[in-house]
């Protein structure tokens, strides 16, 4: 940049001073608040993020240095709420990531699950692979369960969110079941919720760690029970014999 288009000291000077007052005016809004999804509060943090990053801007433009800190633009929350009102309808939309962190656990829980199926062929098995028994487990247990019990089945969490939504009016049945996520509008979101290992800004205490400590084993004890089979012992494919395969019905379109 030439020193012509170079902003002066004055203005550098004036955004630091425009940060400031935005600042105080941020921290304003929050102390008086009126709940977590105030509009003030939303406003003042898109103010003071503006003013950080022009602030930011002209500091390296003038001399080549920048803020230590950085505040996320407005382009990187949602959008204002512009749903309706009074919404008669939600439509709730999840993620969750996982990594496969122990597959002999997740392919032995997917056998225990076939074994208890009496009614099941060879024909029907499908804890062979993992694509098969991730199948199968996400068939038999509800997407809720898997992630209280992801240690169990040999899963680790990722990032999680979840989105509520307003919808006009309910779907009517099967509308959207072949692109149930195309149609997800971000100023219609009513509320969101994540998780992530970002936002573990400090390593868990001494107290947290006693905690866990004190926790049950991860392992379903009524489970473990009933099937007599630890799911901690690797067994070889082929030695698994006399496993039975669960046949469940999907929804269609998958």
């Amino acid at each position: 940049m030439s020193d012509a288009a170079q902003p002066t000291a004055a203005e550098v000077r004036a955004a630091a001073e425009a940060v400031k007052t935005a600042l105080d005016r941020h921290l304003a809004a929050v102390e008086r608040r009126s709940g977590e999804d105030d509009p003030d509060v939303y406003d003042a943090f898109n103010e003071l993020a503006a003013a950080a990053e022009a602030y930011d801007e002209l500091l390296y433009d003038r001399y080549d240095e920048v803020t230590p800190f950085e505040i996320p633009g407005a382009e990187d929350s949602l959008p204002p709420y512009q749903g309706p009102a009074e919404p008669t309808a939600l439509s709730v939309l999840i993620r969750r990531d996982y990594a496969v962190a122990e597959p002999q656990r997740l392919l032995a829980q997917a056998a225990r699950v076939e074994a208890a199926d009496e009614d099941a062929t060879d024909d029907d098995r499908q804890a062979g692979t993992l694509p098969g028994a991730i199948g199968l487990l996400f068939g038999e247990f509800e997407a809720d369960e898997i992630a209280s019990r992801h240690k169990e089945f040999g899963l680790e969490e990722g990032d999680s969110t979840l989105w509520v939504t307003a919808l006009d009016e309910p779907a009517e049945a099967g509308e959207w079941l072949e692109a149930p996520f195309d149609q997800s509008d971000p100023q219609r979101v009513v509320c969101r919720f994540d998780v992530s290992a970002v936002f573990d800004d400090e390593p868990d205490g001494p107290e947290d760690l006693e905690d866990a400590d004190d926790g049950a084993d991860p392992a379903d004890p009524d489970l473990d029970g009933e099937l007599d089979y630890d799911p901690d012992e690797v067994v070889a494919l082929d030695d698994v014999d006399d496993v039975e395969v669960v046949d469940r019905k999907r929804g269609e379109p998958a």
